[in-house]
């Protein structure tokens, strides 16, 4: 802080100015060393020390409740403003003190320390102003300081009018510099004439760094607010849209559940007081859900574009009417204007549903308030429209599927019949009783029936081949030899015909009334629905098929086909088989192909979360710098203010106890502080290391030392492991090549190879001590260096559980992982080994025992062949 006669005290204002962030300069000895001998003669006698400590310890008391503003006060500069103003119109003996900011060419004041309620009025009257209206405000405006001894001795009348206003007569102008540029100013007014000390000056720049510090960090603050209040409305957003994609995803089959999803997420994300969905079935719009207390009418409305959700529908377009009070809302949509006057609503928004470039109907959405929708609003209106659409094609296309799924199954079970049989046949070509059972039972199946029989033709009558299901009694008829059936039967039709003949009900046939078949099958079987499929061999009838239904069922043209296809060749069987092989493959890849693009899904979405950590960790890393620069200059500041201090005590009067106390406790407080410096220096050397490694990838190509950045992946893969599990040890052994050298790489993304596989290693070997459990098991890891003249080779082994043959021929493929699912992306081998291979030309070997030890040797070129073109692309 400024001692206002002594060298030491602008020394160490000097100190304080450059130990700020904002001004960006660094704190040597040497600029703390340069006072002439003639300034140094004018210091204060040493006798009188407690004036100097009183004042700095003041501007130090000062400062700190000053940057405490500033730290409770992030966002909001005005308190900053009135702090400052108040301390400087304090340590400077001011009259009044005024702060003001440059905003586009005008002068605005911020604060000031009051006067009385006539003088504060005309300083207010005064801005804002033009930064050319006074000669103090130019020179400001173009970053120099100024002041003004008289202001009675004046030609501007402006200003001579200002002072006399405000009752001073000597003002101290100090411009607010950031960047260069010139932002503000602080002006420090006493009522006596005169110019201002030179440390005055001095420390009013030390409170406009700060008033430049206080903006600086409002406006970081205000844009790290805004960006976390996008990102928390996109997550929001994000969430509504995904809680309707697991409706769509939960009923494929009901667009109901989809449509209410979506108008209550509508009600909730965009502030509407109601949402309704219409769709459009020929040329009415239909409700088809509704969300929120204004009654939805149940009756369909015709689509034109005399209504808001008619026009949005024709025109293809949203349509918007913020308050349908207004006239030209009721000149142009007048029914609209009376329906809103009943409901209470004031505006309204329709968003068509597109499907295909038509449109299939509308969401609608309502407020009582004359408020119009937003933007972003819109937009994700627009896509629950666009997920309506989805889920209505859904389940059309989930109706034409289940459908189709029904014919292909009902045609899958017809083929599969006619495989049954055809098998039979084929494993029984020499025997015609399991063929004919398996004819039945397949046909029966099939066709929902419980009796049948397979009859042979002999050229007289029919002899009965199979019996299924049927009583014995019925196979009497047959025991006499073939049966002839009569002319009116069904069986006596199929004789005559060569055809299906097929009766929905025998028992209200008129024909054939005495026919013993007849009685038999009426009284025996109880049949009413009867189907007969001819057999027949190149035109001749070699027998048929007969099945009986007991309830009035008729069979179907699809069932009848099914029956008739069992006479059919075997080789269109044979070929329908093989068809059905294909169809089951084929489904079987699918199945898979699905399977691994779902996993291939799940990793690139872990991917993605490590992209976002890095970003997360560069971000925190930024955050932390700045305060930490603060901790480390004020630290080594505050060491050599203790050294100043205990050279001002040297030829103060003090007894020896109260000495040897004052230098125990100044010793003590230059340790500490070279302590701060120490851990803060370590500190700041972590921070940079995280900013080095979160970067997305190096764009420099560059001479860099192999051993430091091995040794540095090591020290970084290490902590990070101690950080994430606090019980976590490895022992890291090193053994590295002085004449390794320097090597032409790109740095970033080397080390990144290296942390995958160290942390690889680092994994495997503490796995195998957690899993293991060997007594005196140690995990080690050990990485060396080897210059081999042209290339240098680096070999990184661990005493881990080894890699199995069949995962070392998978490991540098793409999202191959043998870790758990959520612990490995499956991506670090394999961008290891383009790194090492692909980027720099080198070579990557493995050597593994199962249970033992896995060792990594790279072997890289000393000069990498990269052209101009390529210089700084990863």
């Amino acid at each position: 802080m400024a001692r206002p006669s002594r060298t030491g005290g602008k020394k160490s204002e000097a100190k304080a100015r450059n130990a700020s962030p904002a001004k960006g300069r660094k704190t040597t000895k040497t600029s703390r060393r340069i006072a002439p001998a003639a300034t140094r003669a004018k210091r204060r006698p040493v006798s009188a020390p407690s004036e100097d400590l009183k004042e700095a310890r003041e501007q130090q008391a000062a400062t700190a409740e000053i940057l405490k503003v500033i730290a409770s006060s992030p966002s909001d500069v005005q308190p900053v403003f009135e702090a400052i103003a108040a301390s400087a119109n304090r340590l400077l003996g001011g009259f009044s003190t005024a702060v003001s900011r440059f905003i586009d060419g005008m002068v605005h004041l911020a604060a000031f320390t009051p006067v009385n309620p006539t003088a504060d009025a005309a300083l207010r009257s005064t801005f804002p102003a033009p930064t050319a209206v006074l000669p103090a405000f130019v020179l400001a405006a173009r970053g120099e300081s100024a002041q003004i001894a008289d202001t009675e001795a004046l030609a501007d009348e402006r200003l001579l009018e200002i002072s006399r206003a405000r009752g001073y007569r000597s003002v101290l102008f100090v411009p607010l510099m950031n960047g260069g540029l010139p932002i503000g100013m602080i002006s420090v007014t006493r009522v006596a004439p005169g110019t201002f000390a030179a440390h005055h000056m001095q420390l009013l720049q030390t409170f406009a760094d700060q008033a430049v510090i206080a903006i600086e960090n409002a406006r970081l603050f205000n844009v790290v607010r805004q960006r976390t209040d996008d990102l928390s409305e996109a997550l929001q957003q994000q969430t509504a849209t995904a809680d309707v994609l697991k409706v769509i995803a939960s009923s494929p089959t009901d667009v109901g559940p989809t449509l209410r999803a979506i108008v209550e997420g509508a009600c909730r994300f965009c502030d509407a007081y109601d949402a309704t969905v219409l769709l459009k079935i020929e040329d009415d719009l239909h409700y088809s859900a509704h969300h929120g207390p204004i009654p939805a009418p149940r009756e369909a409305h015709r689509i034109t574009r005399q209504w808001v959700t008619g026009r949005s529908v024709v025109d293809k377009v949203p349509v918007q009417i913020s308050d349908f009070l207004a006239p030209e809302a009721a000149a142009e949509f007048p029914e609209g204007q009376r329906r809103a006057l009943e409901q209470g609503h004031r505006c309204t928004l329709a968003i068509p549903l597109l499907q295909e470039g038509e449109a299939v109907g509308a969401i609608v959405l309502r407020r009582l308030e004359p408020v119009a929708f937003s933007t972003k609003q819109i937009k994700l209106l627009q896509t629950f429209a666009d997920q309506a659409v989805i889920a209505i094609g859904n389940v059309r296309l989930f109706e034409e599927v289940q459908q189709r799924t029904r014919e292909l199954s009902e045609s899958l079970e017809q083929q599969t019949a006619t495989s049954e049989v055809l098998q039979v046949i084929s494993s029984s070509p020499g025997e015609l009783e399991p063929v004919f059972k398996s004819m039945m039972t397949n046909a029966l199946r099939i066709c929902h029936a419980r009796f049948g029989n397979l009859l042979l033709f002999n050229g007289e009558g029919f002899i009965l081949a199979e019996l299924h299901n049927a009583p014995a009694a019925y196979g009497e008829l047959f025991k006499n030899g073939p049966l002839r059936p009569g002319p009116h039967t069904g069986l006596g039709r199929l004789i005559a015909t060569k055809q299906v003949v097929h009766i929905a009900d025998v028992q209200a046939a008129s024909d054939a009334q005495g026919d013993p078949l007849r009685v038999a099958t009426i009284q025996i079987l109880q049949a009413r629905s009867f189907l007969a499929v001819p057999m027949l061999k190149e035109r001749e009838l070699v027998g048929a098929i007969v099945i009986y239904r007991q309830e009035v069922w008729p069979f179907s043209s699809k069932e009848i086909e099914l029956v008739s296809s069992f006479a059919s060749q075997a080789v269109i069987a044979i070929e329908n088989a093989r068809l059905l092989k294909e169809l089951r493959e084929r489904t079987d890849d699918l199945t898979r192909s699905l399977d691994d693009l779902r996993t291939a899904q799940d990793r690139l979405v872990q991917t993605e979360k490590l992209a976002s950590l890095g970003q997360l960790t560069a971000g925190i890393a930024h955050e932390i710098k700045n305060p930490l620069n603060f901790v480390n200059n004020f630290s080594a500041l505050s060491a050599e203010l203790t050294d100043e201090l205990n050279d001002i005590l040297k030829s103060a009067a003090l007894g020896e106890k109260m000495r040897g106390e004052v230098d125990e406790l100044t010793g003590l407080l230059k340790d500490n502080l070279q302590k701060v410096v120490q851990h803060g220096k370590r500190a700041d050397s972590i921070v940079k290391n995280m900013l080095l490694h979160s970067r997305e990838g190096s764009r420099e190509h560059r001479p860099a030392d192999i051993n430091s950045l091995l040794d540095e992946s090591l020290n970084l893969a290490y902590h990070g492991a101690r950080a994430e599990k606090g019980e976590f040890n490895i022992t890291l052994q090193r053994d590295f090549d002085a004449e390794a050298g320097s090597i032409e790489l790109f740095p970033q993304e080397i080390t990144r190879a290296f942390l995958n596989l160290i942390s690889n290693g680092v994994y495997a070997a503490t796995r195998r001590k957690t899993e293991d459990k060997e007594p005196g098991f140690e995990p080690t890891l050990r990485a060396t260096t080897k210059s081999l003249g042209t290339t240098v080779e680096i070999r990184i082994r661990d005493n881990g559980s080894g890699i199995p043959r069949e995962v070392q021929e998978k490991m540098f493929n793409p999202f191959f992982t043998t870790k758990p699912t959520g612990e490995g992306t499956g991506l670090g081998l394999s961008m290891t080994h383009d790194i090492i291979v692909k980027q720099h030309g080198g070579r990557i070997d493995v050597t593994t025992e199962p249970g033992q030890f896995t060792e990594f040797t790279i072997v890289l070129p000393r000069k990498s062949i990269v052209s101009g073109a390529d210089r700084g692309k990863p």
